[in-house]
C-alpha cells in the first residue's frame, strides 16, 4: 500500500498531488492537509475523491498536530510541500510516528533569512535509529541539479572540480512585478548576500552583485547573478574533490528595479512593524498584495532553462559538460494547470516520492539527493515531463 500524506496546497504542492494522481501504480491513495483546507478541496474536485482520498486542516507549525494527522492517515510516506519554517516540525512529527519524510527546500528559522541544512543534518542519527528516511531537497534546484552532478560524476568524471548550477526562467507572465514561488520565501532568498564555495572555503559578495551574461539554450543570452543556494552546502560535502562551486539566477532590470524600490523603502524586511496597534512584517504584508504564483499560469510564455556546467578530468584530460532541462510554461500549463517554475519543482518531488516507495531510494538515516544512483531518477525525469540533455562544451564560466 503506497499512501501518501501531502502536507501544503499551493502551486507547486498542485502539480505534486496532479502528477502523483496520474500514477495509481506508485501513488495507491493519495491524503492532503494545509492550514487552509479549502485549497486541499479544490485540488481534490480537480483531481477526483477516487485519488485524492481525504483533505484536512493542519498547523504544519505544530509537530504534535501534524503527528496526530499521521496517526489517523497512517500514509508510508509524508512529502513536504508546506514553507521552509515547517521542515523541521515536521520531520519532528515523522520521528514521532515512524514515518518517511521527503521535502523540496532546506529549513531556515522564521526570523533570520538564512538556510542551511545543519538544522536537518542534526536528525540523522535519530531517523537512522528509527528505522526510517528523510530525503531533503527533492524539488529542481535543489534537487534535480544535485542528481545532475552525482550523473556527471558516475558517466563522465574521474573527478569533478568545477560546478556552476544556473537558473533561467526566460518567461513572460505580463505582470509589473510578481515572483514565480512563495514571494516571502523568494524574497528572503535574492536578498541575503550571496556566497560560494571555493579552494576549501566559503566566500560572500553582497547582493546580486556579481553579474555574467550567459548563454541558455532554448531561451538565449540572459543577465545571470551569483546567489547562494542549499544545494551547494551538500555537493561540496558529498563531491570533495570540487574546487568551485556556485550558483546563478537570471532577473530581468524591471524586476530587479522593483526589488530595490521594495527594499529601499522597507518592504522586504523581516522585522515587525507597528501598524494601528498591532504588529505586521513588511514582506508577509507584500507577499499578500503581490500576484500569487499559482495564478500566473494563464497566458505564462515561454521557457525555462536550468542546468549544471560540470568541469573536471576523465582519463587524465579536462572537460566540461552541461546538463539541463528546458520547460515551456504553456505545455505545463495545458498539463496541470501550472507555470513551469510549480512544475519543475513538483515533478522531481513527486518521482523522488515514487523512487522511495518502491525502495530504489531507501535508507535509514537523513540524505541528500545526490547520495543515491541517479540513472533511475534520470530516466524518470525523461518518462514524466523534464526532458535532459547533455551537451560537450567549452566552460562560459573564466577561471
Amino acid at each position: 500500500m503506497s499512501r501518501v500524506l501531502i502536507i501544503g496546497a499551493g502551486g507547486v504542492a498542485g502539480v505534486v498531488v496532479k502528477k502523483c494522481a496520474m500514477l495509481p501504480e506508485y501513488f495507491s491513495e493519495i491524503h492532503l492537509a494545509s492550514r487552509t483546507v479549502s485549497k486541499c478541496e479544490k485540488l481534490q474536485e480537480e483531481v477526483g475523491k477516487d485519488r485524492v482520498v481525504g483533505v484536512y486542516t493542519v498547523d504544519a507549525d505544530n509537530a504534535s498536530e501534524v503527528a496526530d494527522l499521521i496517526r489517523k492517515v497512517q500514509p508510508s510516506l509524508v512529502i513536504n510541500v508546506a514553507l521552509p519554517y515547517q521542515d523541521l516540525p515536521i520531520m519532528d512529527a515523522c520521528l514521532e510516528t515512524g514515518v518517511h519524510y521527503l521535502d523540496t527546500a532546506n529549513y531556515e528559522p522564521k526570523d533570520e533569512a538564512k538556510f542551511e541544512y545543519s538544522w536537518q543534518w542534526a536528525y540523522q542519527d535519530k531517523f537512522k535509529e528509527k528505522g526510517i528516511m528523510a530525503l531533503l531537497g527533492a524539488g529542481f534546484d535543489p534537487g534535480v541539479t544535485n542528481v545532475f552532478t552525482a550523473y556527471a560524476a558516475k558517466h563522465y568524471f574521474d573527478e569533478v572540480h568545477y560546478l556552476d548550477i544556473v537558473d533561467c526562467n526566460g518567461g513572460d507572465h505580463g505582470q509589473a512585478f510578481a515572483t514565480n514561488f512563495n514571494p516571502e520565501i523568494n524574497i528572503r532568498e535574492i536578498t541575503q548576500r550571496g556566497k560560494y564555495w571555493e579552494n576549501g572555503e566559503w566566500h560572500e559578495t553582497d547582493p546580486i552583485s556579481v553579474r555574467e551574461d550567459l548563454d541558455y539554450p532554448g531561451v538565449g543570452v540572459r543577465a545571470s547573478y551569483l546567489l547562494f543556494h542549499e544545494e551547494l552546502e551538500s555537493l561540496v560535502k558529498h563531491f570533495p574533490t570540487i574546487k568551485r562551486a556556485r550558483f546563478w539566477m537570471t532577473f530581468g532590470e524591471q524586476y530587479l528595479t522593483h526589488l530595490r524600490v521594495l527594499e529601499n523603502v522597507g518592504m522586504t524586511s523581516i522585522q515587525p512593524v507597528e501598524f494601528q496597534g498591532q504588529k505586521i512584517v513588511p514582506l508577509e504584508f507584500l507577499k499578500a498584495v503581490l500576484p500569487n504564483p499559482g495564478s500566473l499560469a494563464e497566458g505564462y510564455t515561454g521557457m525555462t532553462c536550468i542546468g549544471t556546467y560540470v568541469t573536471g578530468i576523465k582519463d587524465g584530460k579536462e572537460k566540461t559538460i552541461f546538463i539541463y532541462n528546458n520547460c515551456d510554461h504553456a505545455v505545463c500549463n495545458a498539463e496541470v494547470g501550472a507555470q513551469a517554475v510549480s512544475y519543475t519543482t513538483g515533478v522531481p518531488a513527486m518521482i523522488a516520492a515514487s523512487m522511495m516507495l518502491q525502495g530504489h531510494w531507501m535508507k535509514p538515516g537523513v540524505w541528500n539527493m545526490e547520495q543515491f544512483d541517479p540513472d533511475e531518477f534520470m530516466n524518470r525525469l525523461n518518462q514524466y515531463g523534464l526532458p535532459w540533455k547533455v551537451v560537450e562544451t567549452e566552460s562560459p564560466f573564466k577561471r
